[in-house]
């Protein structure tokens, strides 16, 4: 997919936050929104809410076509308050539903679709285009340095070691084994190999972004240095 430029006007920020599951960009991206006051876009949780449609019509996630049906009638509806964050799918809050096993399981194969992708990359984009009034955004995902907003005056790629992201995720779901554990580190492993090597938009560091790992970081020590970022790209603008 083409990217399409969003600039932002004097004043404004947008902040690019990259990664893989369980990189910690969820956390970190919404505190760095709430300290700068920005508003928060999380463009996974998208994915997981056409996902979570698809699975719950009973369509294969492996058929494209009906895959790219059930995204085209789904309606989505984005709350980008940092602090209260979530989203509607045909009206109906899916916050809890698009967080379980299955979906995180299927998304990688729903957001593989060119269809969905175009329709969610566009919807982002008109969010972005949409919070610049209000001061800008932080938006988290795994394309949108890339391709959902290129001109963002700051890009992270946060990552963080293939056993603390499954060992966070885990925790996430609820679990406490380590057994379980072990099982969510392979399907890490399966999602990255997806995630990277789909033909649209894949998983990649874009252009110019500041690659952070993590792991052993406390929250803080995370967002800090993208702060200062944020800092450094205000300051360059005026």
């Amino acid at each position: 997919m083409e990217p399409v430029a969003t600039p932002a006007p004097a004043g404004a920020l947008v902040v690019a936050v990259d990664g893989p599951g369980g990189s910690g960009k969820s956390t970190v991206a919404r505190e760095v929104a709430r300290r700068r006051g920005l508003r928060y876009l999380d463009t996974g949780a998208m994915y997981r809410a056409v996902t979570y449609l698809v699975l719950d019509s009973r369509v294969d996630v492996e058929d494209a076509e009906a895959v790219a049906e059930v995204a085209d009638r789904a309606v989505l509806t984005i709350r980008t308050d940092p602090g209260q964050p979530g989203i509607l799918a045909d009206a109906v809050s899916v916050d809890e539903q698009i967080r379980t096993r299955a979906v995180t399981n299927a998304v990688s194969a729903v957001a593989a679709v060119p269809a969905v992708r175009r329709k969610l990359v566009a919807q982002q984009q008109r969010i972005i285009a949409d919070s610049l009034a209000d001061g800008g955004i932080v938006v988290e995902g795994r394309d949108i340095g890339a391709v959902v907003a290129p001109e963002a005056q700051v890009k992270v790629f946060l990552t963080a070691s293939t056993e603390v992201r499954a060992l966070r995720r885990s925790q996430q779901l609820g679990e406490k084994g380590m057994d379980d554990v072990a099982r969510t580190l392979a399907e890490l492993d399966r999602r990255d190999a997806l995630d990277s090597g789909r033909a649209a938009d894949p998983l990649a560091v874009a252009d110019g972004a500041v690659v952070l790992d993590s792991t052993g970081l406390a929250v803080d020590q995370v967002v800090e240095p993208i702060l200062a970022l944020c800092r450094e790209a205000l300051a360059a603008t005026r």
